[in-house]
């Protein structure tokens, strides 16, 4: 038992490595999340627009990148991309390793999120297009403005815990040898484990997680029972509110 407690719980070390773990792993850990579910964010809606087309030629690019990049393990994408495309002299972001790793992150979160955002825009009724493009709104100008913003309101819960998701495959860069001052929780961690042959810091850097995932999946629970509930506080009195019409799909993009 003390062996256990001296492997994973050794006070002397938890201290060396929660100061760096709080500031510069937990830092970076959220840049490298919040940059990531950004640009997923931007390419998933591109990507769900495309995968609502009518012509099949528009929707099968899409479907392959959605298709390819969910069924590639987290690991693999990351390494392509982090590793394999400096090696093919591919330097968008130079020889910044963050760079690469924002955008392996941030290619496997908009395959998830353009699956999520589909399913958000559908469940727009499609009178509410109908009415835009009758107050004289062009389609794209309608769908932005209109359907849109509506579909991403629909999947906040599962938007956030996407966010959840790039929080805990931030762990992956540290494939990509990230520099001081870049280093997130788990390459941190790592290297602590490696030079002390001690647990404690992995341990450390796990808690540090939890610190962070906790919190967001009370939010995403919170989200979904109030969308669920139409912000009524579940069991409560009162009359009941009109049961409302099932909303027709929306339409398919015109594209």
């Amino acid at each position: 038992m003390h062996l256990f407690l001296q492997t994973f719980f050794n006070p002397a070390e938890l201290l060396k490595a929660f100061p760096v773990l709080l500031t510069e792993g937990l830092r970076n850990t959220l840049l490298i999340a919040g940059l990531a579910i950004v640009f997923g964010s931007v390419l998933g809606v591109l990507l769900a627009m495309l995968l609502l087309s009518h012509r099949r030629l528009v929707r099968l690019p899409a479907r392959v990148y959605v298709d390819t990049f969910r069924g590639l393990p987290a690991i693999v994408t990351v390494s392509l991309v982090g590793l394999g495309l400096p090696a093919a002299g591919i330097r968008p972001f130079g020889r910044e390793p963050l760079g690469y790793a924002v955008l392996a992150i941030g290619l496997i979160s908009a395959a998830y999120l353009a699956e999520i955002f589909r399913s958000g825009i559908q469940a727009v009724p499609s009178g509410q297009l109908s009415a835009a493009r009758s107050l004289g709104m062009s389609y794209l100008t309608a769908m932005r403005v209109i359907v849109v913003p509506q579909g991403v309101r629909n999947v906040l819960p599962a938007l956030a815990g996407q966010f959840i998701i790039d929080i805990k495959e931030s762990s992956l860069v540290y494939l990509l040898g990230l520099g001081m001052g870049q280093r997130e929780l788990y390459f941190i961690a790592q290297e602590r484990q490696a030079a002390t042959y001690n647990s404690s810091a992995l341990v450390a850097a796990g808690i540090c997680y939890l610190l962070l995932t906790v919190p967001l999946t009370f939010l995403v629970n919170r989200l979904d029972l109030r969308m669920r509930t139409g912000g009524r506080k579940p069991g409560g009195s009162g009359k009941a509110a009109p049961a409302a019409a099932t909303p027709s799909v929306s339409p398919a993009l015109e594209v």
